[in-house]
């Protein structure tokens, strides 16, 4: 599975949507799953998805599906590739 396809799947499996959504207009709050307490569970399922331990600082400004593309590769991680 690439990290593309990881990726995508957190989101789907956090908030219950389908991967056409996700997109630069996928952003906090834009589905009531994706509150405060959604928000931790989709950054633990990251954490585990690919090994990593994100910092508070990162963990606060991953507000869309696009800046946690950005926030990732900080921790190696390329979604892209």
């Amino acid at each position: 599975m690439s990290n593309k396809e990881k990726y995508d799947n957190v989101f789907i499996e956090c908030f219950g949507v389908t991967s056409d959504v996700l997109n630069e207009k996928f952003i906090y709050q834009c589905v009531p799953t994706w509150d405060s307490v959604g928000h931790m569970g989709m950054i633990a399922a990251l954490e585990d998805a690919f090994g990593i331990m994100m910092e508070t600082d990162d963990i606060i400004d991953f507000g869309s599906y696009t800046i946690g593309i950005e926030k990732l590769r900080k921790y190696g991680v390329d979604v892209l590739a």
